[in-house]
């Protein structure tokens, strides 16, 4: 059964251009190497944090789960949180259309 990824973060201060690149450039490319598809992100403009939504999904839990318990997870996630705060994700299975 499909499974979506929920992950969500505040950009830190004066790091918004490096954590762009990072994100398009190291981030998206080495998650779907993982088997983890980006689906949508949303950056909230206004309103309270979180400000930035990601959902990727994954065929399956045991697929996904096996991808997060890799090194290379673990070194994403380790490198996108010096340029983020607030990083927590959730993992729910995936249903059509938007979710929290």
């Amino acid at each position: 059964m499909p499974v979506k990824l929920l992950m969500t973060w505040d950009i830190l201060p004066n790091r918004e251009q490096e954590y762009f690149e990072f994100v398009v450039s190291e981030f998206i490319p080495q998650i779907k190497k993982l088997g983890i598809r980006p689906v949508d992100a949303w950056y909230t403009m206004y309103g309270p944090p979180p400000q930035i939504m990601v959902t990727a999904k994954a065929e399956s839990q045991n697929l996904l789960e096996a991808a997060m318990d890799t090194g290379e997870w673990s070194r994403l996630v380790n490198d996108l949180v010096t340029f983020v705060d607030n990083f927590a994700y959730k993992i729910i299975p995936a249903r059509p259309g938007f979710q929290l």
